[in-house]
């Protein structure tokens, strides 16, 4: 029995080619770049591992339709909706809040087709 324990453990470890992924890979992040992160990590509906390896791979994150991905538009445009009724008249937008339009837009175009 013990030695199932030890093959649950470890498929957590592989990746889609059956390789490992014992490497620990960190750097260090802005509070605002990591905020950006975390938007485009809960709008692609992948984990933040492997949005990252896709990303840093360029290969396309594809975005599927589900309900964590629903919700997570649903939260993000409700907090650029109070962000930008916030703004003052004649106030520029940031460029972060335009980057995080932008994903918006993004995914759902992509969505669209599904």
């Amino acid at each position: 029995m013990e030695w199932k324990k030890d093959l649950q453990r470890s498929a957590k470890c592989l990746d889609q080619q059956g390789r490992w992924r014992n490497k620990v890979v960190a750097f260090r992040m802005s509070p605002e770049a990591d905020e950006l992160l975390e938007t485009a990590v809960r709008l692609s509906g992948l984990t933040k591992q492997e949005y990252i390896i896709r990303r840093l791979q360029e290969k396309e994150v594809v975005v599927t339709g589900n309900p964590r991905v629903y919700k997570a538009l649903k939260n993000k445009l409700a907090k650029v909706l109070n962000e930008l009724k916030r703004l003052k008249k004649g106030e520029n937008v940031s460029e972060d809040l335009l980057e995080v339009i932008r994903m918006i837009t993004v995914t759902m175009d992509g969505m669209k087709d599904e």
